[in-house]
């Protein structure tokens, strides 16, 4: 398989995501390039590629998720791998996009760690990379380099359309806090819905107090959209408020990367939400497959992009919310 360049493809992951890569690689038609990913005694990342990338274009499928310094690394260390293996092009896929939420100075004397993780991978010998839902848009402009960035929400809509309580015509999406109402506009507007906001103050980190709620969610389906679920405090505080506060029916939630530290999977057991829709940006272990989660394949989309960009095609068209 060669491009108008004359270049072959060749897809290669790391230890974040091996499930979501073979996916892509099974969409693609293509065999995972042969890579040993592991550590030296002392902890520091050993790569060694074991077959000819010389002149090729290659894809490096890796979330870095946690551990995030782990998968960091591992991605850094194989860009750098095949840079000085002579490969033609080097594209990173991260489905996930760790350290993105470091994204500005929030107080004096703050580093903005989503900048220096840009640099880094541009540093390493990137192309080139392919991501889905950044936590801010702008992070985009971090990158010296073209930036792809999917959008997860046509993925999780069209899974959410075929469940039971789309049947009934009382749905609301309801945004967990000011930060996402754009995205939960976006979903409110394809579904046809109404939309409601939860307001919040947060005292400190991975704590949430709420407020109340905007918008009339009595004995209406909510749903709750976010670009991730970390601790699950957020979310789960949010089903609380929406269910004592503004009275509703039931409440759904979705979220592109389940990200589910720390209590997140014993809170949302615990929780009022009937199901979680999440996408398989982060491979998540056995132990946190409760039932209330739904995981919903990005590899069509991811497969997509990777033979779009390869072919020299627009990748527009993946990015729009259709």
């Amino acid at each position: 398989m060669a491009n108008q360049h004359g270049n072959k493809i060749k897809l290669f992951a790391g230890n974040a995501c091996p499930k979501l890569a073979a996916e892509i690689a099974e969409k693609l038609d293509l065999e995972l390039g042969l890579i040993e990913v592991s550590k030296f005694s002392d902890g520091e990342t050993s790569v060694h590629v074991k077959e000819s990338v010389r002149g090729n274009d290659v894809y490096v499928i890796q979330s870095t998720s946690y551990p995030v310094n782990d998968h960091l690394m591992e991605l850094l260390v194989i860009i750098d791998a095949l840079r000085r293996a002579s490969a033609g092009r080097i594209n990173a896929v991260m489905p996930y996009f760790g350290y993105a939420r470091q994204d500005r100075k929030a107080v004096p004397r703050d580093p903005i760690t989503a900048k220096l993780v840009a640099d880094l991978i541009t540093t390493a010998g990137a192309d080139r990379v392919l991501t889905m839902d950044l936590h801010a848009a702008q992070i985009q402009g971090f990158f010296d380099i073209p930036v792809d960035h999917l959008i997860g929400m046509p993925v999780l809509r069209r899974a959410i359309l075929k469940e039971e309580f789309m049947k009934d015509d009382n749905l609301v999406v309801v945004s967990p806090d000011v930060g996402s109402v754009a995205r939960a506009r976006q979903l409110a507007q394809k579904l046809n819905a109404p939309m409601a906001i939860i307001d919040k103050r947060r005292p400190k980190a991975n704590e949430m107090e709420v407020m109340h709620v905007i918008g009339d969610v009595k004995d209406k389906n909510c749903l709750m959209l976010d670009d991730m679920i970390d601790t699950a405090g957020t979310i789960v505080q949010g089903a609380k408020a929406l269910k004592e506060i503004g009275g509703a029916k039931n409440v759904f939630a979705c979220c592109t990367h389940a990200v589910l530290s720390g209590p997140a999977i014993e809170r949302l057991e615990k929780s009022i939400i009937e199901k979680i829709f999440i996408l398989n940006t982060i491979e998540m272990p056995e132990h946190k497959r409760i039932p209330k989660i739904q995981e919903i394949s990005v590899a069509p989309i991811f497969a997509e992009a990777i033979s779009n960009i390869y072919g020299d095609r627009p990748v527009s068209k993946l990015q729009e919310l259709n």
